[in-house]
């Protein structure tokens, strides 16, 4: 369900939940062959190094107020805005007779990047991606919300092609880029080391 949620530019004030979010997909080791924990300041110093050429975006959502109060109220030594919520319940997601939209809260549940694939002036018109969306929010079809837009400004941009390497064993992401179009070009075997055993990197690619 994707009812509720938008896709904007990111600010240098996403940088915390953007390092949440990215964390997560390090922690799980099904997106990145990173595994050094980042921080908000590094995130922050990163989105400030962004060019027009490299945007950011994030996918919102509203907050039920239910979870809003629990996340206020917060848990000892927790910060409450490093913390995300999960999907609304139906009935929280529809809102009730007269509730204004824009005065509920919002929170950052996944985000998108073009990056550059190779400094050489060849390479100026391909860009590498990255999508991460936090765990309870997967499968609920914000990664294709952000993808989809991240096609559509890369074509914007003027970017002749779009590549990406992801885990073979990603078999959602996989379908998810076949079903955009991108099309499997080989894999590398072996290619990074992961909690000390070897793992393939699929290599995908698509024409704009």
């Amino acid at each position: 369900m994707t009812a509720g949620i938008t896709l904007r530019p990111a600010t240098e004030s996403d940088a915390e939940a953007i390092c949440l979010i990215y964390n997560q997909g390090i922690e799980d080791r099904i997106a990145t062959l990173e595994t050094e924990l980042r921080t908000p300041l590094e995130r922050r110093h990163w989105l400030a190094s962004r060019s027009h050429r490299h945007p950011v975006i994030v996918a919102e959502a509203w907050v039920p107020e239910r979870v809003e109060r629990s996340e206020a109220q917060g848990r000892a030594g927790d910060s409450p805005g490093a913390r995300l919520a999960g999907p609304p319940e139906r009935s929280e997601a529809q809102g009730r007779a007269g509730d204004s939209p824009g005065a509920r809260p919002m929170v950052v549940i996944g985000w998108g990047s073009l990056n550059q694939f190779n400094p050489r002036k060849a390479y100026e018109h391909v860009a590498d991606f990255s999508v991460y969306v936090e765990r309870e929010w997967r499968g609920q079809r914000v990664g294709r919300r952000l993808l989809e837009r991240l096609i559509e400004l890369a074509r914007e941009i003027g970017y002749h092609k779009m590549v990406l390497s992801t885990f073979p064993f990603n078999e959602s992401g996989v379908a998810l880029y076949e079903r955009l179009g991108f099309r499997r070009v080989g894999v590398y075997r072996e290619q990074g080391v992961l909690d000390g055993k070897w793992v393939d990197t699929l290599i995908m690619e698509m024409l704009l």
